[in-house]
């Protein structure tokens, strides 16, 4: 039961923050370009890692 009165809150205001930055996002002018080559540097190194067992 104590989980659940931590974890609730926890997961509402995550809910709210995301619905915040959804919000956000959308009313922003955002180089989708650069993001998608940003996050793709980013899984890249993932998989390099997970692939070579390096770094």
């Amino acid at each position: 039961m104590i989980r659940l009165v931590i974890i609730l809150p926890l997961v509402v205001i995550a809910w709210m923050l995301l619905v915040k930055l959804i919000g956000d996002i959308k009313k922003a002018n955002v180089d989708w370009t650069g993001v998608t080559t940003i996050i793709g540097f980013i899984a890249l190194a993932f998989w390099l890692r997970h692939v070579t067992g390096m770094g």
